[in-house]
């Protein structure tokens, strides 16, 4: 059995720090001592059996001295003290003693309360000695009917178990329960009632069901729940019933519970594959997701429209109900919109996406009216992420959706602008009737761009795609305005060259910020005014900020612009005027970033690019229009065309992935000689989420076989030990079970064989495993419970302590070697884009350098190896990797089931001088938010790096 089918018991605190009272003590409290006492007492009894103390010596005590009490309390603690008390000889025979406690129940049995009545048969369902049960069974068939529905409900579960475990005690249990069905109006009588019909006798369930199928919406919420369980049951095990019952499930999508609505829509699905019932439950599923305010729910029926849109068949339909699931973005939570954006685009079509692009152009508006708030900046880059690839699929929208997007160039967010100016620098590219458009409103906006960065893209796209001498002039004009006055370049000029200086004097540094009255009657004259730091205009500010990178691709820009003015015009006057005009701006950028006024100096490489492009006005030959006009719009075609190629073949992986093929050589599967685990659709959908709710991974283990139990042993001592321990560690998430064996390979009894544990790392022991006595030779398995709060590598480490029995000497102690934790437990592949990437890469503070040192010599083949070994994903594209020239660079992402991204940047090579069999050489940095996870991640790639891929 695993932690997860063991049976639950009653939890109590207990005080650690206190020293165990002696067993004297104990009985003197029980005997003679008052209520107070006694139930202190009793509690202190209750702890010691279960930390292993037998006590046998209080048994009579107990029921001669506190058994006959009527106190609640006492009456509460004695079923916790009967579930756990050994109540059978070594020889597994009943105690005698076992007789009185046997009155005890069957009085509690017929107690007037129906709390104590109640509380007795629930306490009988963990019973597991029939001699106990069969004098009592009178007295629980009576209990069906009593007054109380408290005690109707337990009767049912204590028949329920007792007739599972021991039939020959009321084979009559099915019927029995069928007729309390029948006469019962209790909703939580009837569901328990009608739960043990479904599992002991099918049959009686389903004659109950068809003789009130038309009422079973009337019924209450937990019943209905029980109904959809017995439907799917009997239509997955017989499918020609589904006629019968597919009405009913139909019936039960308008429940007013919404757990009955899930539930019944699941199993509508998993029924039937026809439009109409596609159409209900995906319906259904949207009605949940809008209603439920719970962001979790949302999520997890998100997830379920998911999986109905992965099943080829099921699409189309769904396609026709994207309106409905964009209700879904009034939800606050941004993972609910981002898996509802993502869902949507999936099923957009062109039947729907001039819908879907208004609904979202409204949705990007709102965000405008919106107080600031992190979320909304996000959402917002969301919305014209969604929207640019409405575009890019569907170009008849781009027209509609790029003049509400370039509003966004001029946004505080430069995150959410960084995506416009992406979506608008394809579109201008991609779509030549959008051109002249793009252009126009670009130029309305570009005064107002706040953020150096979009100021930057924008003048790459206006230099590049202004065609017309109108277009171009404009340009100078919004370049001009973005500089200030044209009398600032003048002044600049002058002052650099020291040609308006007053006799002995200097233009100061502060006359940027200072009133032309404070600088003397000299300095009056000249245009302070358009100077000052206050009032700067944009392209200004960023240059006396000493952002001068700006200013070479404002010179990369005007010689774009200069050199297409004079192929477009022919007059030579305007030709040399315009070209100059450049060039002055240019000159002028280039001395303003050598004086003292930036705040920084200008950089040799920026000086190197302006520097270029005035001689490249200079000459205006050529093969320079070539390059500048020509070279750098086809670099960005190719990029485009490789992005696109890129997504086609992604969407390809996808739609291969969702089509069902049979390969000629694919073996062919038996149902009878399947395992239940294999079976894929013929599975119990309901066996299954109870398993993984429960932490079984039966399904993983049997689809992996690298991944089966017997990879998860770990071995703890030596097989010449006195006690040999060894270690199932099981994994789920937050939570590991150590299925400790440990075995007595003496001649000895060994008492009190305690497993000590304790942990280092981010991990916590959860409870105390339990003292046990072993037999010579005998064997036993403990389970110990651990937490992890966080993905770093964790160490389990402690020992086995025991006495000898008959022996005089001390505590006998068996080390335990060391158990590691496998952070790849955690660890899951996942995706971001490059921006986000670098961003990450820029904030998180801890980074982990790792030396390569490896036997694999192909680069690819270590990679691969990486990525298999830290179950991270490569963001790098395969077309970069493609090729070979002894050098190889790749971005690795991934996250852990806590939330925490890892980032690893992979810088291998190979020289060819050290000959086709060298090793792989280089470096691989990671980079996380926590140390922990740097560390532990580069430990990991320390260890498996040197193993080959191969």
């Amino acid at each position: 059995m695993t932690a997860a089918e063991n049976v639950c018991y009653t939890l109590i605190n207990v005080p650690m720090d206190s020293e165990p009272p002696s067993e004297m003590s104990l009985k003197n409290d029980l005997e003679k001592g008052d209520v107070k006492s006694k139930t202190e007492a009793l509690k202190k009894v209750i702890i010691m059996i279960l930390n292993g103390e037998k006590l046998p010596g209080l048994l009579m005590t107990i029921i001669r001295f506190v058994l006959p009490l009527q106190d609640h309390t006492i009456k509460k603690l004695l079923l916790v003290f009967w579930e756990i008390v050994p109540k059978t000889t070594p020889d597994g025979r009943l105690l005698h003693e076992m007789i009185l406690v046997c009155d005890a129940y069957r009085k509690d049995l017929q107690h007037p309360n129906e709390f104590i009545r109640g509380s007795t048969l629930r306490f009988l369902c963990k019973l597991k000695e029939a001699e106990l049960l069969e004098p009592l069974m009178p007295a629980i068939r009576a209990c069906l009917e009593h007054r109380h529905s408290y005690v109707r409900r337990n009767a049912v579960l204590a028949i329920y178990t007792i007739y599972r475990n021991f039939e020959h005690l009321i084979p009559d249990a099915p019927e029995l329960i069928h007729d309390f069905l029948v006469n019962e109006k209790d909703a939580s009588c009837k569901r328990n009632a009608f739960m043990m019909l479904i599992h002991a006798d099918q049959d009686r369930a389903l004659d109950y069901l068809s003789t009130c199928i038309d009422q079973v919406q009337t019924f209450g919420d937990i019943l209905q729940l029980v109904i959809v369980e017995l439907i799917y049951k009997v239509c997955h095990a017989n499918p020609s019933e589904r006629a019968r019952f597919i009405r009913c499930i139909y019936n039960l999508l308008q429940s007013s519970s919404p757990a009955v609505k899930y539930e019944a829509a699941g199993t509508l699905v998993t029924l039937s594959s026809a439009p109409t019932a596609i159409k209900a439950a995906a319906q259904c599923y949207i009605d949940l997701i809008i209603k439920e305010s719970d962001n979790n729910v949302k999520l997890i029926v998100l997830d379920r429209l998911v999986e109905l849109k992965e099943h080829p068949a099921h699409e189309r339909v769904l396609q026709d109900l994207v309106m409905d699931i964009l209700r879904v973005l009034s939800t606050p939570d941004l993972e609910v919109r981002k898996k509802t954006l993502q869902l949507a685009l999936d099923l957009v079509s062109s039947r729907n996406v001039e819908e879907l692009v208004i609904v979202l152009k409204k949705e990007v508006i709102k965000t405008n009216n919106v107080s600031e708030h992190e979320d909304t900046d996000k959402y917002r880059q969301l919305l014209v992420r969604t929207l640019h690839s409405c575009s890019v699929r569907f170009p008849d929208m781009a027209a509609n959706v790029i003049p509400v997007l370039m509003e966004f160039l001029s946004d505080s967010n430069e995150a959410a602008a960084a995506d416009v100016l992406e979506f608008v620098r394809e579109a201008i590219q991609r779509f030549d009737n959008l051109r002249m458009l793009i252009v126009e409103k670009m130029l309305e906006v570009f005064h107002a761009i706040k953020s150096v960065k979009i100021y930057r893209g924008a003048l790459w796209i206006l230099g590049e795609y202004c065609s017309t001498k109108e277009d171009i002039q404009s340009v100078m004009t919004e370049v001009r305005r973005s500089l200030g006055e044209v009398c600032f370049i003048y002044v600049v000029n002058a002052i650099l060259f020291g040609r308006i200086q007053p006799a002995g004097r200097s233009l100061p540094t502060a006359a940027l910020s200072t009133e032309p009255n404070q600088l003397g009657p000299k300095w009056k004259s000249l245009p302070f005014k358009i100077l000052e730091r206050k009032r700067k205009p944009p392209l200004r500010g960023f240059l006396l900020d000493g952002d001068f990178f700006v200013a070479a691709s404002l010179a990369t820009t005007l010689t774009k612009i200069a050199l297409r003015y004079v192929a477009l015009v022919q007059e030579k006057k305007k030709q040399n005027s315009f070209v100059a005009e450049a060039m002055l701006l240019m000159a002028t950028i280039l001395h303003l970033g050598k004086s003292s006024l930036p705040k920084k100096p200008i950089t040799d490489d920026d000086v190197d690019r302006i520097s270029l492009c005035l001689k490249v006005l200079s000459e205006c030959s050529p093969l320079m229009n070539d390059i500048f006009n020509k070279e750098c719009r086809q670099s960005l075609s190719h990029m485009l065309s490789a992005k696109l190629e890129e997504e086609k073949l992604s969407q390809k992986k996808e739609s291969e992935k969702r089509n069902v093929t049979v390969q000629p050589d694919d073996p062919i599967s038996f149902m009878q000689l399947t395992a239940k685990n294999e079976m894929n659709c013929k599975e119990d959908q309901f066996q299954l989420s109870l398993l993984a709710a429960m932490g079984n991974t039966q399904r993983k283990e049997a689809a992996d076989p690298l991944a089966s139990k017997l990879n998860k042993v770990t071995q703890l001592t030596g097989f010449s030990d006195p006690v040999y321990a060894e270690a199932y560690v099981h994994v789920n998430q937050y939570d590991i079970v150590l299925d400790v064996l440990v075995v007595n390979q003496t001649s000895d009894t060994l008492q009190n064989c305690t497993l000590e544990l304790a942990t280092l790392g981010d991990l916590k022991l959860v409870e105390k495993p339990s003292p046990l006595t072993l037999a010579p030779h005998d064997f036993a398995n403990i389970k110990a419970n651990v937490k992890v709060a966080s993905t770093e590598n964790g160490i389990i480490f402690g020992n086995i302590v025991y006495d000898v029995s008959g022996a005089a000497s001390d505590r006998n102690c068996v080390v335990l070697s060391d158990i590691h934790i496998d952070i790849m437990d955690y660890i899951q592949p996942a995706t971001c884009t490059d921006a986000e990437f670098r961003q990450m890469w820029a904030e998180f503070e801890w980074e982990n350098k790792v030396t390569v040192n490896t036997n694999i010599i192909d680069l690819n083949d270590y990679l691969q190896h990486i990525l298999k070994s830290t179950n991270m994903k490569c963001l790098t594209p395969e077309k970069a990797l493609s090729g070979y020239c002894g050098f190889m660079a790749a971005n690795l992402y991934a996250r852990s089931i806590f939330g925490e991204d890892a980032l690893a940047n992979v810088s291998i090579e190979k020289p060819i001088q050290q000959g086709p069999e060298a090793p792989v050489t280089g470096h691989i940095r990671i980079r996380a938010k926590s140390q922990g996870m740097a560390l532990s991640l580069g430990d990991k790639i320390n260890l498996s790096q040197k193993k080959n891929s191969i």
